[in-house]
């Protein structure tokens, strides 16, 4: 992989800076300089999207459009500064066979890579569930694999407290059955960030994604018997 394609330190400080002095004045003031680090973010999520697309299909058309805008939607929330204090981005898988999204939070301190399923709906979630309980198996040698527990470390996510309506509470799978939400997490300290290796150690994080994805996609497009739904 051509890697030319880097994060400078000044995309880091900027964020720093900005989570200082989170106002409107002083980032217009500095809007000039936010417009030069955007710059760098952008094309890094366009080199990363190129790198990805040689092996998902997705739904972006350029990185620069893959990027968040830093506004904040304040209308209904208690904090009301006005900008975000991180890089964010992400990636959709394309059709309805490729089930789960790619996403990307560069902060000082607090850069990770993450991918699954934030909000499932009602319906998806029956069938997740569902195929847990008939099968736990494959999806347990996935979260145990080398490369999940090596990258991830286990599955993230919002969890009941007690059972899903309509499973025994004493199910051996009852685990994962508890879950509302399926993610993964790959973290990365500053010094990876600015490294030179930087890009591949982002597409790696995401490649490594691709066994949880498939086996989503295999579940969400097929009927409780394997049938395809598509």
């Amino acid at each position: 992989m051509e890697n030319t394609i880097t994060i400078p330190k000044s995309s880091l400080d900027f964020l720093a800076e900005l989570k200082m002095n989170n106002n409107k004045p002083w980032f217009e003031e500095h809007k000039p300089q936010y417009l030069i680090e955007l710059n760098h973010i952008e094309n890094f999520a366009g080199a990363l999207l190129k790198e990805l697309s040689k092996t998902d299909v997705l739904e972006n058309a350029s990185g620069k459009k893959s990027v968040y805008r830093i506004y904040r939607d304040i209308r209904f929330s208690k904090d009301k500064t006005p900008f975000k204090t991180f890089w964010g981005g992400s990636y959709t898988r394309a059709t309805a066979a490729r089930r789960g999204g790619y996403y990307f939070h560069l902060e000082k301190g607090n850069t990770f890579f993450a991918g699954g399923f934030w909000g499932p709906n009602a319906a998806d979630l029956k069938r997740i569930r569902t195929e847990f309980a008939q099968d736990p198996e494959t999806f347990q040698e996935i979260l145990n694999s080398k490369s999940f527990v090596s990258n991830f470390g286990t599955l993230q996510g919002e969890q009941l407290k007690t059972k899903p309506k309509g499973f025994d509470v004493d199910h051996p799978a009852i685990d994962l059955l508890r879950f509302k939400q399926f993610l993964v997490i790959k973290r990365f300290t500053d010094d990876d960030v600015l490294s030179p290796q930087f890009l591949e150690l982002a597409l790696d994080a995401f490649k490594n994604m691709r066994p949880f994805f498939d086996y989503m996609s295999e579940v969400l497009t097929t009927d409780a018997n394997g049938v395809s739904i598509l």
